[in-house]
């Protein structure tokens, strides 16, 4: 089942983060702002944060939210799938929430941004599986010999 985040989801999104070993301390750090930024002011709409859950457990969650000064562009800051539950289609049961959520609310695109690293690589495949194609690449971005990798995919019928 996938729903809105409830704030008591935090320990156990914390503990999913935690058990990422691509995912430098940083940016551990920053998903969990977002999630916080998400519980304590959850009528905003600029981080909408949504879990998969199956028998209490949290396994997954996005966080999605539409781009400021746009009339259609959606960010998905995060897309998370606990390693144990990995390869079972939970990471393709959210992103497909996320295009229902940008859909629903009259979006056009979706952007995913991403590392070149070769640890991001099953990141990256993921996206091209799912029909997002990269939109541009900007060289040397987050650290020398470690770009930005913009995906995007058209979502208006």
């Amino acid at each position: 089942m996938i729903r809105k985040l409830h704030p008591d989801d935090r320990e156990q999104i914390k503990n999913i983060l935690s058990s990422i070993d691509i995912f430098s301390a940083e940016e551990k750090d920053v998903a969990l702002e977002l999630i916080d930024e998400a519980v304590a002011k959850p009528q905003q709409d600029y981080y909408n944060v949504f879990v998969y859950e199956d028998e209490g457990k949290v396994l997954g969650y996005h966080c999605t939210g539409k781009r400021a000064l746009t009339d259609g562009v959606f960010d998905m800051y995060w897309i998370v799938v606990d390693p144990t539950a990995q390869n079972k289609g939970i990471g393709k049961k959210l992103l497909e929430h996320v295009e229902n959520f940008a859909k629903e609310r009259n979006g056009r695109w979706i952007l995913a941004e991403t590392s070149s690293r070769e640890n991001y690589t099953p990141t990256r495949n993921f996206y091209l599986r799912n029909k997002y194609s990269i939109l541009t690449e900007i060289r040397d971005f987050y650290s020398m010999n470690d770009n930005l990798i913009v995906f995007g995919k058209y979502i208006k019928i």
